[in-house]
C-alpha cells in the first residue's frame, strides 16, 4: 500500500493518495456532526452549545498534538524519499517519546484547569454544568488522539494513506452506534456522547498502532535506534514545533472567537456550533489535499526533484480551486437544509443565524483551500516558520476584526462572520508573494 510519489504522474498519483485522507476525515467529521445532530435533535439547544463550545476547545488541545505528528511526519517523509531507513526509525524512536510527554503534560494542565477554562471561555451559566460533564470525560481521550494520528502521520510519510481510512472508517460507524444507543437508549445526555467519541478513538488508535507494529516491518526500529541524536532531534524539533505552533496558534485565534461567540447567548451560540461542523465537513477534504500535498513535496524535496516540486505545484492549486468552488456552490444553496439538520425546526432564531454564517464563509472556501497547500508546502521544504506567519496573519486579522465589528450595534455577529474570509485571502497572498519572490532570488 505504500506510494512512492517521487516517479510516476502527478495529478494521478497525488489524488490517488490524497483521496483515502480524504475520505478518513470526512469520517472523522461525520461522527463529530453525528454528535452534534444527536444532541442538537435530541438533548436540545442548550447541550448543543455546551457540545459545539467544547469542540472549539478540543481542536485547539489537540491540534498541539497533531502539529508534532504532521512536522515529525514531514521529516519522516523527507528521509523516505532519500531512503534513508536508519535516519527514519531513529527519528520513529524519538519523536514518539517526546510527542507522548506532551501528552503527559497536556493532561496534567486541563483536567485540574477545567472550571477556569470554562470561565475563561465565558461560558453561559445554564450551558456551564453540561459542558463541564462533557469535557471531563471527552478530554480523557487526548491519549487516543495522540496514538492515531502519530502513526496515521507515519504512514501517509511512506505513501500508504488507506491503512489509516480503514481503522478510522470502523472508529466512526462504533461512534454513531455508540452515540445512538448511549443517547436514545440509556439516557446518558451530553456525557453518553462523550463516552461514545473516546471508546471510539480508542478503537481507532490501539488498532492502528498494533497494525504499524506487527504489519510493517520495514517502520519496526531496533534497539540500536533507540539512541540520541542531536541532528535528528533538530530536525524533528524545528518541523514538529513550528508546525504545532502554527496548528496551536490558527485554533486558539478559534477559541477566541469562540469565546467572543458565547457572549452573544446561547443562541448564537447552538448556531455556530451547527455551522462550525459543516463549514468542518465542507472544507476538510481541501485541507487533506494539503496534506497530501505536502507529503509530495517533501518526498521530492528529500530526493532533490524540484522540477517535480514546481509541476506538482501547479496541479496542486488548480484542483485545489476547482474542488472549493464545487463544494461552495453546494453549500451556499442548501446553507437552510444542512444547518436544519441539526436544528429543531422551532428554533428559527438559530436556524437563521445558522444560515447567515454559513453562506458568508461557505462563499469563500477557496481561500482557505489555497491557504492549506501553502501550508503543506513551506512545511515539506523546512520552512514551517512561514506557515505560522501565514497563520498570525490569518487568525488575527479574523480575531482583530471580530472583536473590532461586533460590538457596532449596525453589524453586530456579522462582523465574526466575515473576519473569516478576508484572514485567509491576506494569508494567501502573502503566502503567494512570498513563493514568487523565494523563486526569483
Amino acid at each position: 500500500m505504500q506510494k512512492n510519489l517521487t516517479e510516476g504522474p502527478i495529478t494521478g498519483n497525488l489524488l490517488r493518495f490524497a483521496f483515502p485522507m480524504m475520505i478518513g476525515n470526512l469520517l472523522q467529521q461525520f461522527y463529530n456532526i453525528a454528535d452534534t445532530w444527536v444532541v442538537g435533535r435530541f438533548l436540545g439547544s442548550h447541550a448543543l452549545a455546551a457540545v459545539g463550545s467544547s469542540y472549539t476547545l478540543m481542536v485547539f488541545l489537540t491540534s498541539v498534538l497533531l502539529g508534532l505528528c504532521m512536522g515529525s511526519g514531514a521529516a519522516f517523509s523527507i528521509q523516505y524519499g532519500r531512503r534513508d531507513m536508519d535516519r527514519l526509525k531513529n527519528s520513529i524512536c524519538l519523536s514518539f517519546l517526546f510527542i507522548a510527554a506532551v501528552t503527559a503534560v497536556l493532561y496534567a494542565i486541563v483536567l485540574p484547569g477545567l472550571n477556569m477554562i470554562i470561565t475563561l471561555l465565558r461560558v453561559p451559566e445554564e450551558v456551564a454544568p453540561l459542558m463541564r460533564n462533557y469535557l471531563r470525560i471527552i478530554f480523557l481521550g487526548l491519549g487516543a488522539t495522540f496514538l492515531y494520528n502519530y502513526f496515521a502521520c507515519l504512514l501517509r510519510a511512506i505513501g500508504n494513506s488507506v491503512v489509516p481510512l480503514i481503522f478510522l472508517g470502523v472508529s466512526a460507524l462504533l461512534n454513531v452506534a455508540l452515540d445512538l444507543l448511549f443517547v436514545l437508549k440509556f439516557s446518558w445526555g451530553v456525557e453518553g456522547t462523550a463516552i461514545a467519541t473516546v471508546l471510539a478513538q480508542c478503537v481507532s488508535s490501539f488498532g492502528l498502532a498494533l497494525y504499524v507494529v506487527f504489519r510493517v516491518p520495514s517502520l519496526r526500529p531496533a534497539k540500536r535506534h533507540l539512541r540520541w541524536n542531536a541532528g535528528i532531534v533538530r530536525e524533528i524539533a524545528s518541523l514538529s514545533f513550528l508546525t504545532s505552533m502554527q496548528q496551536s496558534i490558527m485554533n486558539f485565534g478559534v477559541l477566541l472567537i469562540q469565546g467572543l461567540v458565547n457572549s452573544f447567548g446561547a443562541v448564537i451560540m447552538a448556531a455556530f456550533a451547527a455551522a462550525v461542523k459543516i463549514n468542518s465537513f465542507a472544507h476538510m477534504p481541501a485541507q487533506d489535499f494539503g496534506n497530501a500535498f505536502s507529503t509530495f513535496v517533501a518526498q521530492n524535496y528529500g530526493a532533490g526533484q524540484h522540477d517535480r516540486i514546481e509541476k506538482g505545484c501547479k496541479s496542486a492549486f488548480l484542483t485545489a480551486l476547482l474542488f472549493c468552488a464545487a463544494i461552495s456552490t453546494f453549500v451556499c444553496i442548501f446553507a437552510p437544509q444542512l444547518i436544519g439538520l441539526f436544528i429543531q425546526p422551532e428554533e428559527t432564531d438559530v436556524l437563521a443565524a445558522g444560515v447567515q454564517y454559513l453562506r458568508i464563509e461557505g462563499s469563500c472556501y477557496f481561500g482557505i483551500g489555497l491557504l492549506a497547500l501553502l501550508y503543506g508546502y513551506y512545511r515539506a521544504i523546512r520552512r514551517p516558520g512561514i506557515s505560522v506567519v501565514l497563520t498570525i496573519i490569518s487568525l488575527g486579522t479574523r480575531v482583530l476584526l471580530a472583536y473590532l465589528l461586533s460590538p457596532i450595534p449596525a453589524i453586530g455577529v456579522v462582523g465574526i462572520w466575515v473576519a473569516v474570509p478576508i484572514g485567509w485571502l491576506l494569508a494567501d497572498i502573502t503566502g503567494m508573494l512570498y513563493r514568487k519572490k523565494a523563486r526569483g532570488t
